[in-house]
């Protein structure tokens, strides 16, 4: 029993001791520092990155269609034999 206690009472120093060790603190500094510049930044989300990647293959998609229709109105069209064409001499 004697020796479970002093176990965690070392335990709960070395703990205590980490805690308050500069290292922590240096490492809420960095933290700190590195959420203040991420939000400086304009960032997005992977979300928000995802989505805008659909809607740009959609978008992709349709001018891809609109330029299929697009030139098929620009093929001229087989002129049909014209009535409008003057007769041939008898």
């Amino acid at each position: 029993m004697l020796s479970q206690k002093l176990f965690d009472e070392i335990s709960n120093k070395i703990s205590e001791t980490i805690a308050a060790s500069p290292a922590k603190d240096l490492e809420k500094n960095v933290k700190a520092m590195m959420a203040a510049t991420f939000s400086r930044m304009d960032l997005v989300t992977r979300e928000e990155f995802d989505i805008q990647q659909e809607v740009l293959a959609q978008t992709r998609a349709q001018l891809t269609e609109l330029e299929r229709r697009l030139a098929a109105l620009e093929v001229p069209h087989a002129a049909p034999a014209s009535t409008d064409a003057p007769a041939a001499p008898r």
